[in-house]
């Protein structure tokens, strides 16, 4: 069985690497790629920075995501998981997942009125899925550390 220590340094490294990729998205890849699109298709222009405000707002959902995985972590490694401090960072991920969830919801619709073609709309129907799941999951997993939270001060109490 892996070690929690080992899997929380793993995870860290993987949440660097994951952060670093963002950066690049946010600042070169997704800009460099709605303007390559309105150079070649003059009649997308119009949604170029649309596009490129709405993907790199998204980028910044997680990446606040990633932020707030590493603060638990930390909390984790200090044996400081079950406190009022975890639940705040557990907000920000719910709010922060709500937040790209509002923005994905309008795009879907958006899109679902004015496409030819279905594979788009059925993309963005699957990806607001997914989030929806995800931001429900985090939901359940906060009652969760509610509960666990108002244990452990319950034991610590009697103890």
């Amino acid at each position: 069985m892996i070690s929690e220590r080992w899997a929380v340094t793993a995870l860290r490294v993987f949440l660097v690497v994951l952060f670093g990729i963002l950066v690049v998205f946010e600042t070169m890849s997704l800009p460099g790629q709605f303007r390559h699109m309105a150079e070649t298709n003059p009649d997308d222009a119009a949604l170029r920075w649309p596009a490129t405000i709405i993907t790199v707002f998204w980028v910044v959902c997680v990446q606040v995501v990633v932020v707030a995985t590493w603060k638990l972590l930390t909390l984790v490694r200090k044996d400081l998981i079950f406190t009022e401090a975890a639940l705040k960072w557990v907000d920000v991920m719910i709010w922060a997942i709500t937040a790209g969830w509002v923005v994905l919801v309008t795009v879907f619709l958006w899109v679902g009125f004015n496409a030819d073609d279905p594979g788009v709309p059925l993309l963005l129907f699957l990806l607001t899925t997914g989030v929806t799941v995800v931001g429900l999951v985090m939901i359940v997993m906060r009652a969760l550390l509610r509960r666990a939270t108002t244990l452990r001060a319950d034991m610590e109490a009697v103890i």
